[in-house]
């Protein structure tokens, strides 16, 4: 009799969606009816109940307020990225100067949450573009990937949708974003490999020429394939 291992297991306990999941973070059409207030009383609620649920104390002064806590968490923290009023505002401006080479910002650190099971996505993105004439300002870059990681996330995705954001602001293809993040719902439960990490990509325009590529790989020193 074969015995599973634990990473099959993984894979069979997400199914498909790991790697079939859209482009756009699925929302409901009815998201954003709700205050934040309104939300964060609700989560409060269902939080006290899952607490409860587990058998701990809420009278305990260290745990009474953790409802509270992990509601505002989740609407203003962990998950503020999903409402498009915080979508960051890109100003751009004329590439005055005539500066027809790469632009690359690594090193952007990078805290996000797995949607499978709600534990961190830790790491760093590393953002290029080619201008057409049009720069952004180098702050805006970190602040796109801060607001697409600040909601639940596949990896793939996020890594889409910096590029489709910074392909929009510059008026460009020729964007590219690569990510390198632990995944806690590997590292902390599960097979609990805590020396893995996971390195997606996403080339847009001229970035998927392999000498452009490699100069971009070459700038993060990532000696990779993707």
């Amino acid at each position: 009799m074969k015995i599973k291992s634990t990473l099959e297991e993984h894979f069979e306990e997400i199914g498909n969606d790991h790697v079939s999941a859209s482009e756009d973070t699925p929302l409901r059409d009815d998201a954003f009816i709700l205050t934040d207030d309104e939300k964060i009383a609700r989560i409060r609620e269902n939080i006290r109940e899952v607490m409860l649920t587990l058998g701990l104390d809420l009278d305990d002064d260290s745990l009474k307020g953790t409802p509270d806590r992990v509601a505002k968490m989740f609407v203003k923290e962990l998950f503020g990225g999903l409402h498009p009023d915080r979508r960051p505002k890109s100003s751009t401006f004329k590439n005055k100067y005539k500066y027809g080479e790469m632009l690359v910002e690594k090193n952007i650190t990078l805290y996000s949450t797995c949607e499978h099971h709600l534990l961190p996505i830790v790491g760093k993105a590393h953002v290029a573009y080619i201008s057409n004439g049009t720069v952004v300002g180098l702050s805006k870059m970190n602040r796109i990937v801060d607001y697409y990681a600040k909601r639940p996330q596949v990896q793939e995705r996020l890594n889409i949708q910096i590029v489709r954001e910074l392909q929009n602001v510059l008026g460009t293809k020729d964007v590219a974003c690569v990510i390198d993040a632990k995944h806690l719902c590997v590292n902390s439960r599960g097979i609990r490999d805590i020396e893995s990490s996971t390195v997606t990509a996403e080339y847009g325009g001229r970035f998927q020429e392999e000498s452009v590529r490699r100069e971009f790989l070459d700038y993060i020193n990532l000696d990779t394939n993707f």
